[in-house]
């Protein structure tokens, strides 16, 4: 694909997705810029794809990121935790494939959308009694992404042991459930979960790939939940990076706040750097 033409969108699941079969919701967006900092938050998403943003062959590595956003898994802020963050892996030379993942049903009025978003947001009990109905399909989901990926890595350019998840809030918990639920076809290269919702704890596994976390202190979401998701891999002589930013709340991803936590993509581009995934020379 041309970098400069429109992105491929590709269906996961292209005969159904497995445990919803009977699922009828339309898939909507929200506008939720003065909720979220999104402009595009996609919801009532039934039928998972990957969109597809390949850099400009010229600064090509070879390295794939497939990119969750997040948001409660009741919507995705698809713009500030999706496209923003592909553009940026496109600059570093990186492919990015934005993961739409499914996510609980919301009510078809934006408006009726935003309180229950609201509530539940300010509802830490409610959000973990709602995630436990679509994090195993959300999981599955991330799954069958690294299988897409690395099953067209070559019609791509791709290296097929270079492809890694970076994900965001409800993102960040696909993304922890993927580094440590997977089989030999759907085992991430590398995962980078970033301020991670709460996910099922479950031990790393003997061949568990690199982890990068970044949360804020005062983030009352994830703080507590990265900590131990940094000691179980540290625990386990696996290779882990955490940052822990004293200012920065919940959702900054690319955000230029002039807080601590603004930083954390450069620490990201450093760690990538030493795991070898920024390099151009293709050695594969």
């Amino acid at each position: 694909m041309n970098p400069s033409s429109q992105p491929e969108i590709i269906p996961l699941w292209p005969h159904g997705a497995p445990g919803s079969e009977d699922w009828t919701q339309p898939e909507q967006v929200t506008d939720g810029s003065l909720l979220w900092d999104s402009a595009v938050c996609i919801r009532n998403v039934t039928q998972p794809t990957l969109t597809a943003y390949l850099p400009d062959p010229s600064i090509a590595t070879g390295t794939a990121v497939i990119v969750c956003p997040g948001g409660a898994f009741l919507f995705l802020c698809f713009d500030k935790e999706g496209t923003d963050i592909a553009h940026w892996l496109n600059g570093q030379g990186i492919a990015a494939f934005v993961l739409k993942y499914r996510l609980l049903p919301t009510p078809p009025r934006d408006e009726d959308f935003i309180k229950l978003a609201q509530q539940t947001l300010a509802d830490p009990q409610r959000e973990r009694e709602q995630r436990k109905q679509v994090e195993r399909l959300a999981v599955a989901d991330g799954q069958q992404a690294i299988r897409t990926v690395r099953g067209r890595a070559t019609e791509w350019g791709l290296s097929p042991d270079r492809i890694g998840m970076l994900g965001f809030s409800a993102g960040g918990a696909v993304t922890a459930g993927v580094a440590t639920r997977y089989d030999a076809d759907s085992r991430p290269d590398f995962a980078a979960p970033i301020y991670c919702g709460p996910w099922q704890a479950t031990d790393p596994k003997p061949d568990a790939p690199p982890l990068f976390l970044a949360v804020a202190d005062d983030d009352p979401f994830a703080a507590q939940v990265t900590v131990p998701l940094y000691l179980s891999w540290n625990a386990s002589g696996h290779s882990a990076e955490m940052h822990i930013y004293s200012k920065g709340g919940h959702g900054f991803a690319l955000l230029k706040k002039g807080l601590p936590s603004d930083s954390w993509i450069d620490r990201f581009a450093d760690w990538l750097g030493a795991q070898g995934l920024l390099q151009t020379e293709l050695s594969w």
